[in-house]
């Protein structure tokens, strides 16, 4: 990235965020977001003007259709300050289990919808890009339940949970997402779909993942219904350790999300732990990257 770290004053002033945003979005010159044309304009405010053009106002040579630096991102159609835009993208990046809505409301002194809104935006801007390099190496797979303290049974067969499966490279990514039901069809088509042929797969006893040695170059397991977590070099700890901080973060923070945007708040999560050996400045430019082609329309 050619920009350079955050400063203070992005938080504080408009001008300054505005600018920033613009380095970050074109490093090399303003593209037009409607026809994708290099090469624009700045129109300047006149102070003489009976109808003055707004600040930050581009115009594009080719389709001659005015756009600013939102046009096209998660700020789009927001009257929400870009300062403040990015104060919360800065909170939810350097808050390692998430920072509520009613956080966001009072610290950034907006309504509680707006801030609820704002965040699910961020979240999306933080989802993984659908096409990406499938994870190699020794990868962990493994499944949790996420969901309100119901009687009765926990773990795998729970009632009113809603199951979350992941995979992690170790000591690189995770992608966690939710399944509809946990079965040997379901889990093995993210682990065919995700992750490298030459990976060796590591997995607790569970029957879905049987088989799994026949595709991939090894697959070794641990048996955690006799109470063994670690066999050499076979565990799943990695994925245990992500799933701590998921939960950590919903009950602590989040306390309880619905089925309906759990993806969104999994996108949050992976994107902090895929980011974990980077500055919180350098997590933020990454967050900040991610605002571009992206629209979120909730009813």
């Amino acid at each position: 990235m050619k920009s350079q770290k955050p400063n203070k004053a992005i938080y504080l002033n408009e001008d300054a965020a505005r600018e920033y945003l613009e380095q970050m979005r074109w490093p090399d010159g303003a593209v037009c977001p409607h026809c994708e044309s290099v090469g624009a304009y700045k129109l300047q405010p006149k102070a003489d003007s009976k109808r003055p053009v707004r600040k930050g106002v581009w115009k594009c040579k080719s389709c001659r259709k005015q756009f600013t630096v939102k046009v096209g991102t998660i700020f789009e159609d927001s009257h929400i300050p870009l300062y403040q835009w990015l104060s919360a993208i800065q909170f939810l990046c350097a808050s390692k289990k998430g920072i509520s809505a009613h956080q966001l409301h009072r610290m950034l002194n907006i309504t509680y919808k707006s801030a609820w809104f704002m965040a699910h935006r961020i979240r999306y801007a933080m989802a993984q890009p659908p096409i990406m390099d499938k994870l190699q190496g020794i990868v962990e797979a493994d499944e949790t339940y996420i969901g309100g303290k119901a009687h009765g049974k926990r773990g795998r067969g729970a009632t009113n949970k809603v199951p979350v499966f992941a995979l992690v490279q170790r000591g690189g990514d995770v992608r966690s997402f939710r399944v509809d039901r946990v079965t040997a069809k379901n889990l093995k088509s993210s682990i065919r779909q995700h992750v490298d042929k030459d990976a060796t797969i590591m997995t607790d006893e569970f029957l879905a993942y049987k088989g799994l040695g026949k595709e991939f170059v090894d697959h070794q397991t641990v048996s955690h219904g006799t109470g063994e977590y670690v066999k050499g070099n076979a565990h799943t700890n990695c994925a245990e350790g992500y799933f701590g901080l998921l939960k950590r973060g919903i009950f602590g923070t989040y306390h309880h999300i619905s089925k309906q945007h759990l993806d969104r708040y999994l996108a949050e999560f992976n994107f902090r732990y895929n980011s974990r050996k980077v500055e919180d400045g350098i997590r933020m430019m990454l967050a900040v990257d991610g605002v571009k082609g992206k629209r979120l329309v909730l009813k």
